[in-house]
């Protein structure tokens, strides 16, 4: 049976990272990326547990496994990972400022559990349990990863800007409350 939940063990920690590195764009051919999406950025454990100890990380544990996860990130790690500075850049500038939100650092499910609605439900869970404050959810997806951009639209997320670092286009996508 299905359990979503926040984080609590370095042990669910670790098999994000394991289920993180199954899906790394660098790790996986251009054709699977291209029909099953992929995720870009490489958690240390460290930065993983300190997140996860400012909002723990929403996961989906199938018989003690994680199949599925969405990382909580607050605005205060905003320079914790090189390559997502430019992403809370764009987003001070739109929202000039404003912290009432909180990314959704990254999102993955396990190849045998796709297509059985625990993306949403990860969605749905993080929607309900964020701390009191943070009014939206806001996540940025590489432009080619259409797999993504379309399941993120699926659950109700709308475009807040669009910009180019690392020679590659980003979607930044808010999701309200």
């Amino acid at each position: 049976m299905m359990v979503y939940k926040q984080a609590e063990t370095v042990k669910e920690l670790e098999q994000i990272l394991d289920l993180q590195q199954r899906n790394l764009i660098k790790n996986i051919s251009q054709a699977e990326s291209e029909k099953e999406g992929f995720v870009t950025v490489e958690h240390s454990l460290d930065v993983l547990k300190a997140m996860n100890d400012m909002c723990g990380h929403f996961i989906a544990v199938d018989e003690q496994e994680v199949v599925g996860y969405a990382l909580c990130m607050h605005p205060k790690f905003a320079d914790a990972i090189e390559v997502l500075r430019p992403m809370f850049h764009e987003i001070d500038k739109v929202l000039g400022g404003k912290d009432d939100y909180m990314v959704m650092g990254q999102i993955c499910v396990a190849k045998g559990h796709r297509g059985q609605g625990v993306f949403r439900k990860l969605y749905q869970t993080m929607k309900k349990q964020l701390p009191n404050g943070f009014d939206q959810i806001i996540t940025e997806v590489d432009a080619k990863n259409k797999r993504s951009l379309a399941a993120h639209k699926a659950v109700g997320f709308k475009p807040l800007t669009i910009y180019r670092s690392s020679e590659r286009e980003w979607c930044v996508l808010i999701l309200a409350r």
